[in-house]
């Protein structure tokens, strides 16, 4: 049996008084690595000692492998509703391809049914599924609840529960620090055109698949990073294809996936990546969402997104924490950062969506402030000094020289602010920064009880 974790505990009382207040489809939101399998695994287990029937829909052959796994840890039996699965509709819970249970839809009647990585649930397939059961109730679980379209999910949905934070996380040691770097300047899109709320993607790989954007990528990597366990996102089956044979040249051992590979050869590859055969893993649309491979110590950022959400899922894979990992570097070619923000920041999720750019407004014009240093090529979140070397900044903004190729870094979470808690040993202490950063009531209890534990 698992043993929940603190916020955890709390993210499934918040849920189980959601139901209670009338609502009828809250959408949890946990940060990528903090356990939403397990979350919804208990409810599962819990909703199962009731005589409740509970559908777990997924999308991805991994997520429907670690669901099982999560739901025997807790003892749950059940079947499994996929191509290639034999049907077993006796036990109470069923695990389901969404593609295989939009046809079955008359086999299995639950009372709960749970999606995971639910910002999805607007595709037609779900639509199907949760309106064929009107009676059943529903639980969505997802770390980014957000659409590429900014389209919002409240027609899903009717409450939002918002649990922990990744700098939470991050201070319980539950997740690793990131450490960005990025160009003073980002790749020239102004050629590439917009399609469903994403860049062209034909478009996009003219861009980027070129040797000299590649051989950066590697050059990089083996400056700031070589030999640690990579991923690096591209754009298209081929610039995935292309990249790797780059890092393979350069001495690495570097496989390709993608959607269009059997399973078995996928699996193969990222197994490898997690024990150390594979140095460098290049993705075209395959890790952004349940990849759970704690060793990943960098993210290459090759393919530049407009969406807030595929950013953060590529991000978060490497942010889980495993013995002799203090840290993920994440090498930004693409000024994704710039473009959404770093990902560790706190943001406002709501169900009412985000309002769409105007006609012509440039995507830097947005929230992000980020400066960079003019002496060292720092980066870092608006403050009076740069932190890594004292530059003082000017009243005014000055126009930045730019050094060709060379990646900074994005300063974000003050060490010393990680020291500041290390230090608290006592729950005085810690409430005490609870209150001067007003972090939400209860974190400095979970903090001193998760040390308790260790």
């Amino acid at each position: 049996m698992i043993e929940l974790r603190n916020y955890q505990n709390e993210s499934i009382n918040r849920i189980r008084k959601s139901y209670q207040n009338g609502y009828k489809r809250p959408l949890l939101v946990l940060p990528t690595g903090a356990g939403k399998t397990v979350v919804f695994s208990f409810v599962t287990m819990s909703a199962v000692a009731k005589n409740n029937k509970v559908l777990i829909l997924v999308h991805r052959d991994s997520l429907f492998k670690q669901t099982s796994k999560t739901l025997s840890s807790f003892q749950v039996r059940h079947g499994l509703i996929g191509s290639g699965y034999s049907m077993n509709y006796g036990n109470g819970v069923q695990v389901a391809k969404v593609g295989t249970m939009v046809n079955r839809l008359n086999k299995y009647t639950p009372d709960l049914i749970i999606v995971d990585e639910a910002h999805h649930c607007t595709a037609s397939q779900y639509r199907k599924i949760i309106e064929y059961y009107p009676a059943a109730k529903v639980l969505g679980v997802t770390a980014t609840p957000i659409r590429t379209d900014g389209v919002g999910l409240i027609e899903m949905f009717d409450d939002l529960i918002v649990g922990c934070t990744i700098n939470e996380l991050i201070e319980l040691d539950y997740l690793v620090s990131p450490r960005i770097f990025e160009p003073p300047i980002g790749v020239d899109l102004s050629g590439v055109h917009s399609v469903g709320g994403d860049y062209n993607k034909s478009e996009l790989e003219q861009v980027m698949n070129k040797p000299t954007i590649t051989g950066d990528a590697v050059s990089h990597y083996k400056k700031l990073c070589g030999g640690v366990p990579a991923v690096v996102f591209c754009v298209s089956v081929k610039h995935s294809e292309d990249t790797a044979e780059m890092f393979r040249a350069a001495g690495y051992r570097a496989e390709s996936v993608s959607g269009k590979m059997p399973q078995a050869d996928i699996d193969r590859i990222l197994n490898g990546l997690g024990s150390g055969l594979i140095d460098v893993v290049t993705s075209c649309d395959i890790i952004s969402e349940g990849t759970d491979i704690p060793r990943i110590g960098a993210i290459i950022m090759l393919r530049p997104t407009q969406s807030e959400a595929l950013y953060l899922q590529q991000a978060g894979r490497g942010l889980r924490p495993c013995e002799g990992k203090s840290e993920c570097i994440i090498l930004d070619h693409v000024g994704n950062t710039r473009r959404h923000g770093h990902p560790c920041e706190d943001r406002p999720w709501t169900l009412e969506g985000k309002k769409k750019k105007r006609k012509g407004q440039n995507e830097q014009e947005n929230d992000i402030n980020i400066k960079v240093c003019e002496s060292c090529f720092y980066v870092f979140k608006p403050a009076p000094v740069c932190p890594c070397c004292g530059w003082v900044v000017p009243a005014k903004e000055r126009t930045i020289e730019a050094v060709d190729g060379e990646l900074v870094e994005v300063e974000y979470r003050k060490r010393e602010k990680k020291k500041e808690t290390g230090r608290a040993r006592t729950l005085a202490e810690l409430q005490k920064i609870e209150a001067e950063r007003g972090y939400k009531k209860g974190w400095a209890w979970n903090m001193f009880n998760a040390r308790s534990k260790k």
